[in-house]
């Protein structure tokens, strides 16, 4: 992205609601009525021109390419309106299925996609079938499907919920926000893939229709009109609605959604030198009073207010006596109901048939009909093999280090899967605000150069989260989380880490991440990370339980305080989409104080509680691997993370003295999802096994206990060397598209797991049982459950937790 452009999009950041519905009125209000209506058609995309400056332009209509038509020269404008546009295909359909020719077209926005695709030689059926094909979820999801990230970014899902980011494009500036909602990455793939054809057309005059789209200029509130240039990005730029896509730069104009000046642009159109226009409004009507209660709602109704106003400006402007308007009866259908696809088609196409006798003098016969369909056939012409691959539009970043791992050489023949495939692979990386592609013809062949912007609020990014727990019983934790990322601190796309955790337990974490192999590619590059970790609690020991022992009653030994810090240095390599492995060293040192003794636990068992110190040297590896779609409430994908440590441990404290000798650890995390419908069924199976010097009545390394860690019991209250944990949850998703979270969900748990101080101890006839039934919702700052717990030898309790279990 330039630098202008960043500048630029600073200025228009971090608007709240309702001072962005002022903002938009301002530029409605702002703009000219010469700038929305009845003016002759504007300059060039590749010199987009306001319409108000149009005067000058020389006066009479644009002649249509194509000889003399001996008939009407028909031509449609389609309105913008979010998924509401859909519509549109079902009035082409019936246009098809009638024979009723068009031989012009100007859209906005949604109409704009639309219409320019029709333009292009797409027929309706066939735009019926790929956009009934599409998973709109996906289409406008923010990030590309996690298992395609890298196994930084997917752990970072573990610790912060991706969904809110914050940045800062240096130390010291302004925090800045996303400024679009959702992402446009794969309706601009889209509509690169569907317009590749076409591309060589001199002007959207000489496409298979002649075509014209609105967008707004977001500085100074002109219509721009495009009619020549890039049309996929010409078609991107008309459908930039603030607030949910980012807007584009074109030729050094910030541009927007062209539904906020010219929503059913007829003066485009006419300006055409088109005989009678065929309008097809279906933008988004006023809401009723009931929608009034909120600041989403007035915010909504007075931006619908302001687009209905250019709306009806542009409705005075057809002639009753030969112009025909189409506005399908939509119902409660709105801009947002993608997912209600076939209904808009449907209602479409149904008003169109009954508007079929207003249009019974344009139909053509058979024979005219076939020639006026071949005449718009869309052209075959396919890029020729590649010649070469470049980068072009960044600044900071270098895209280029990505070669290795992308599918398209110089040589190859030109693949619109491969290249979208790239494109993902370059958007993976989470640096970009938009990566797009285009073509070039070369004397030797194609030119492939991939377009990227690199997101203005960054390279610094900030995620919040929050970390809460509470049993409705006086015991509870709070913990406020911050992360702090700082990408691309050189070209090999070195990158600095920070978590900072405050509140019941206190936690500092950090890591510098090196890729050794600069130009190898992230799926290859050998790195090295110096991480260090520091953090404190306050901790409960329990007695120890025998292996048929009741936990209603749990007996409290005492409360300590924990104290640990670490350092260390890991070799490791990614293993592409998979994950990564790594092999290091670490040191650590932990610090125990007891902070209470509990009368009634050392009368009962004579444990007395000890300051204890440990230091540890140990060598380490890790491999992850992790292919769940979501890491919170996934529904499908699988995860396996195993890990061993080996080393020599000092441990000293005031009964025992002096313990040294050597320990090893193995951990095992194996997790299987799987979903029909709106059910999900999750597997987890959880080893651990250490073997270490420990002093006499002092807990086991590992812990189990609490709300989905073995239900029914406290937190922690089992404590061993060797824990066995497994869980099978099922889960039922409750609602399709819910406000501010990913969506709610019902479920309930069987757990069933242990824990023994030596492996010699361990029976299977010895698991204890838990449950749970649970609400949650999987929100912007983190998962949020409200469960009931239960367990046969436990006891049961209610939860509120909001985080990771």
């Amino acid at each position: 992205m330039s630098s202008v452009l960043a500048r630029r999009l600073r200025r228009l950041r971090c608007l709240p609601a309702a001072a962005a519905a002022l903002l938009l009125g301002g530029v409605l209000a702002a703009v000219p009525v010469r700038a929305q209506v009845g003016q002759p058609d504007p300059g060039s995309a590749s010199d987009p021109e306001p319409v108000a400056a149009a005067a000058a332009l020389p006066p009479g209509p644009v002649e249509l390419a194509g000889p003399q038509l001996g008939r009407p020269r028909v031509g449609l404008v389609l309105s913008g309106g979010g998924a509401r546009g859909l519509a549109h295909v079902g009035v082409l359909k019936v246009f098809e299925r009638a024979h009723v020719p068009v031989d012009a077209i100007a859209g906005t926005s949604m109409g704009a996609i639309i219409g320019g695709l029709y333009a292009s030689g797409m027929g309706a059926v066939e735009m019926e079938r790929e956009l009934g094909a599409i998973d709109w979820g996906a289409m406008f999801a923010n990030r590309l499907p996690r298992e395609s990230l890298s196994q930084r970014r997917k752990e970072e899902d573990f610790e912060i919920s991706p969904a809110i980011e914050v940045g800062l494009s240096r130390i010291g500036s302004e925090p800045m926000l996303p400024i679009g909602s959702v992402s446009s990455r794969e309706l601009e793939l889209l509509l690169r893939r569907h317009t590749l054809a076409v591309r060589r057309a001199p002007s959207f005059d000489g496409l298979p229709i002649p075509f014209r789209a609105v967008a707004t200029d977001m500085e100074s509130g002109e219509a721009v009109v495009f009619r020549d240039g890039d049309l996929a990005q010409a078609l991107r730029a008309s459908m930039s609605v603030p607030g949910v896509f980012a807007p584009i730069e074109v030729d050094g104009r910030i541009l927007g959604d062209g539904g906020l000046v010219d929503n059913l642009p007829v003066d485009v159109a006419r300006a055409m030198g088109v005989d009678l226009i065929i309008a097809v409004n279906i933008g988004t009507p006023l809401a009723g009073r009931d929608t009034l209660g909120t600041v989403t709602g007035v915010t909504t109704q007075m931006i619908n207010i302001l687009t209905e106003q250019n709306v009806q400006r542009s409705l005075a402007l057809l002639d009753p006596a030969r112009d025909v308007l189409i506005a399908p009866p939509l119902g409660r259908l709105t801009s947002a109901s993608f997912d209600r696809a076939a209904d808009l088609v449907a209602a479409g196409e149904e008003h169109a048939e009954r508007m079929l006798p207003r249009l019974a003098a344009l139909r053509l016969g058979e024979a005219d009909w076939l020639a006026h369909r071949r005449a718009q056939a869309r052209p075959g012409d396919p890029p020729e093999p590649i010649a070469s691959v470049r980068f072009e539009g960044q600044d900071l970043t270098q895209p280029q280090r990505l070669s290795p791992v992308m599918t398209v050489r110089p040589g190859q023949d030109f693949s619109v899967e491969r290249v979208e495939r790239d494109s993902r692979v370059l958007a993976a990386s989470g640096d970009y605000l938009h990566v797009d592609y285009r073509v070039e013809d070369l004397p030797a062949g194609t030119g492939l150069v991939y377009r990227v912007e690199e997101k203005p609020w960054g390279p610094n990014y900030f995620r919040l989260g929050l970390a809460l727990q509470s049993d409705f019983a006086g015991r509870g934790e709070f913990n406020a989380l911050l992360s702090h990322n700082r990408h691309w601190l050189d070209d090999s796309g070195s990158e600095w880490r920070n978590r900072i955790q405050i509140g019941s337990v206190p936690r500092w974490f950090s890591e510098l991440y090196v890729p050794l192999g600069a130009g190898s590619g992230p799926a290859s590059d050998w790195f090295v990370a110096l991480h260090g970790d520091a953090s404190r609690r306050r901790q409960t020991l329990y007695e120890p339980v025998g292996a048929t022992d009741s936990g209603r009653d749990p007996v409290v030994a005492g409360r300590q305080l924990r104290a640990a810090a670490e350092v260390g240095v890991d070799l490791g390599q990614p293993l592409g989409e998979l994950g990564e492995w790594r092999v290091g060293l670490t040191q650590q040192l932990l610090r125990v104080q007891p902070e209470s003794q509990d009368a009634v636990g050392a009368s009962r068992t004579g444990t007395v509680l000890q300051a204890l110190r440990a230091e540890e040297q140990a060598l380490q590896t890790t491999l992850v691997m992790d292919q769940l779609d979501h890491a919170s409430f996934p529904r499908q994908g699988w995860r396996v993370r195993l890990a061993a440590q080996t080393g020599r441990r000092r441990v000293y404290d005031t009964a025992s003295g002096e313990d040294f000798g050597p320990f090893h650890r193995v951990e095992a995390d194996l997790t299987r999802v799987a979903s029909a419908g709106r059910q999900t069924l999750e597997t987890t199976l959880k080893l651990r096994h250490a073997r270490q010097p420990q002093p006499d009545g002092v807990a086991g390394h590992y812990l189990l206990g609490g709300f989905h860690n073995l239900s029914g019991y406290e937190s922690d209250q089992l404590s061993g060397n060797d824990t066995l944990l497994a869980r099978l949850t099922w889960s039922v998703r409750l609602t399709g598209q819910p406000v501010l979270t990913r969506g709610i969900f019902a479920g309930v748990t069987l757990e069933a797991g242990n824990a023994w101080l030596a492996p010699a101890s361990m029976r299977l006839s010895q698991l204890r049982w838990g449950t749970s039934a649970f609400v949650a919702a999987d929100t912007g700052l983190g998962p949020l459950y409200l469960g009931l717990t239960w367990a046969p030898l436990g006891r049961p309790g209610v939860t509120l937790m909001l985080g990771r279990p």
